[in-house]
């Protein structure tokens, strides 16, 4: 079975590999930075990891983990709008003005919109996940495409972050039509903090954390969950209609059929009623079997330690730009349990990655392979430059929650001593 193939590893090293950067191309142009917060209007709460983009552009970012975000706009502003979504809500738009920065709170409406019955009971849940396969050549891009993209990991060891990574990279993205073999991502400009702290000398560490864009885009990589030998190990039934930018989705659940020496996935797929393209995929790897569930994620361990995994999820969106749909959002997050022989508890730890894709444009040239970051090298950079605060220029970026705000200027602090 290939399913484990595209996994994200995670990696127990006490040592860190550099990474290969190139020059980021400059920007003569003048931008300002725009920035709010996004919430549901039923019920006031903050709405993370809500697109936001410029209408009619592929220029976009998400909120944080406190429905927060800043965007930077090319000036004049006079003539952008905003256009702000999120699964499950209606759509919406803000017309920006000369010296908006701060802007008021954006409501979004939970969308009301219902399937008629007759239509979603009619489809078989498995045949509308084929059907939608056989629709990716005319769904997706049909030509190599260079996305720009902002790449953020961290690990806390319980509550408390002993590792932030982040960077803007460069993914050469091929025809749908063709595999990923030949896929890369870049690294233009990386900045990293690791604690000195002597207790968390235990390094969690993703193996070529960047490329979770490639191994997760589950639509390019059907080994992954979609290709015609794994879709037999799964049963697929059909759930609630939900809405994504204002366009109706048939919600396909799916969970393990069988048992295998592998570790399977639950989850589910979201695909867009008209066009059937796959616009979103949330899974879980099963954990039930702690021996399998190791096997699929844990690349190496220092002698005597003893691994748990207790939840590994991933999310990968998608979405259109001019009758094509693109890889939009990717999200990893592991968890698990680590403790020593002969002691008696364990310390909890976490892994996060994600990428949102903030910019598209063709690209027939590939990323040099000297220059593309490797599947087995760890991302690592320069700790230091996180005291530039114009570090990331006119990028966009997501941007840090609070929590990640106060974890930078304690390990800062940490750093000086």
């Amino acid at each position: 079975m290939k399913a484990s193939k595209y996994i994200l590893f995670c990696l127990f090293l006490l040592y860190w590999v550099p990474v290969k950067a190139v020059p980021a191309a400059g920007d003569d142009g003048k931008y300002i930075t725009v920035s709010g917060i996004v919430k549901d209007k039923s019920d006031k709460r903050t709405l993370p990891y809500a697109n936001v983009s410029i209408a009619g552009s592929t220029e976009s970012t998400v909120t944080n983990a406190d429905g927060e975000f800043s965007f930077k706009v090319k000036e004049p502003v006079g003539n952008t709008t905003l256009e702000i979504s999120h699964l499950g809500y209606a759509n919406t738009r803000i017309r920006l003005k000369e010296g908006d920065t701060e802007l008021p709170t954006v409501w979004l409406t939970p969308s009301a919109l219902v399937l008629d019955e007759i239509v979603v009971s009619g489809r078989n849940p498995r045949e509308l996940v084929e059907d939608a396969i056989r629709k990716i050549p005319a769904n997706y891009s049909d030509e190599p495409d260079l996305l720009t993209g902002f790449y953020r990991e961290t690990a806390r060891k319980r509550r408390h972050y002993i590792n932030i990574a982040e960077a803007i990279v460069d993914l050469h993205k091929t025809p749908y039509t063709q595999g990923a073999g030949r896929d890369r991502v870049r690294i233009l400009k990386g900045r990293r903090l690791l604690s000195p702290k002597a207790s968390d000398t235990l390094a969690v560490k993703l193996m070529g954390g960047p490329n979770s864009s490639i191994y997760l885009d589950v639509v390019k990589n059907p080994d992954l969950l979609l290709s015609p030998d794994i879709l037999p190990l799964y049963e697929f039934h059909l759930e609630e209609p939900a809405t994504l930018d204002e366009r109706p989705q048939y919600v396909v659940s799916f969970t393990p059929a069988r048992s295998l020496p592998d570790a399977l996935y639950r989850g589910r797929f979201y695909i867009d009623t008209e066009r059937l393209s796959f616009t979103r995929a949330e899974f879980f790897l099963d954990t039930d079997d702690r021996e399998k569930a190791t096997r699929a994620i844990l690349h190496r361990k220092p002698a005597g330690l003893r691994f748990k995994p207790v939840e590994v999820s991933y999310v990968v969106t998608y979405a259109d730009r001019g009758g094509k749909t693109y890889l939009s959002y990717v999200r990893n997050e592991i968890r698990f349990k680590c403790d020593w022989r002969r002691k008696l508890f364990s310390t909890n730890y976490s892994v996060v990655s994600e990428m949102v894709v903030t910019d598209i444009e063709p690209s027939p040239a590939n990323i040099p392979l000297r220059e593309s970051f490797g599947q087995k090298e760890i991302f690592s950079d320069d700790a230091a430059l996180f005291f530039d605060r114009d570090f990331w220029g006119n990028y966009n970026i997501i941007k840090p929650d609070e929590s990640l705000e106060k974890a930078v200027g304690r390990l800062r602090k940490m750093q000086d001593q």
